[in-house]
């Protein structure tokens, strides 16, 4: 590879980690081609993308974003690393363990979410049950609604024990 391919390619890789917020490093060595196309149509239908990555060209990939620090990824880039990009800040952890119910691998090196910095496989339970933007905007709005709801409700119940109220008077006075 020349240098003006490597630069090309870091300045691709570059432009993911940019763009993105949710990205994960995964280790995905030893897998057969059968497991490792499953993986791959796996990651397709969730719509995480998957790209095998040179550690170097990660690391000065990495080095060249402004604005995010993935300090803490760079003592994981040993050995085989695949790039897991994807919207859903969880996608990725949940097709992992789905994926693990059949196979050893992949497992997960790292993760940089939402500016967070996850580390090592004991991370994957709880990247795994992180809520995604959607989620959480959805249950604020249902804990913003609940407070209105039960005013509603107190009041209408109101409204029908003081009518209750008013029409047995009347009918007391008739």
């Amino acid at each position: 590879m020349t240098r003006e391919e490597k630069n090309q390619v870091i300045e691709d890789i570059a432009v993911n980690l940019r763009d993105n917020n949710v990205i994960y490093l995964a280790d995905v060595s030893e897998m057969d081609a059968e497991a490792s196309s499953k993986l791959r149509r796996l990651c397709f239908n969730k719509n995480v993308s998957l790209k095998v990555v040179k550690n170097t060209l990660l690391k000065k990939a990495m080095e060249r974003v402004e604005g995010k620090n993935f300090d803490e990824l760079y003592p994981v880039l040993k050995g085989n690393t695949s790039l897991m990009i994807s919207e859903v800040a969880n996608a990725p952890a949940k097709l992992i363990k789905e994926f693990r119910k059949k196979e050893e691998k992949p497992l997960l090196k790292g993760a940089y979410v939402e500016e967070a910095v996850y580390i090592g496989e004991e991370s994957l339970e709880s990247l795994s049950a992180l809520k995604s933007k959607e989620e959480l905007i959805a249950d604020v709005i249902l804990l913003l609604q609940s407070p209105t709801k039960t005013v509603i409700s107190q009041l209408q119940s109101a409204g029908g024990k003081l009518a209750g109220i008013l029409q047995t008077l009347s009918e007391k006075e008739s």
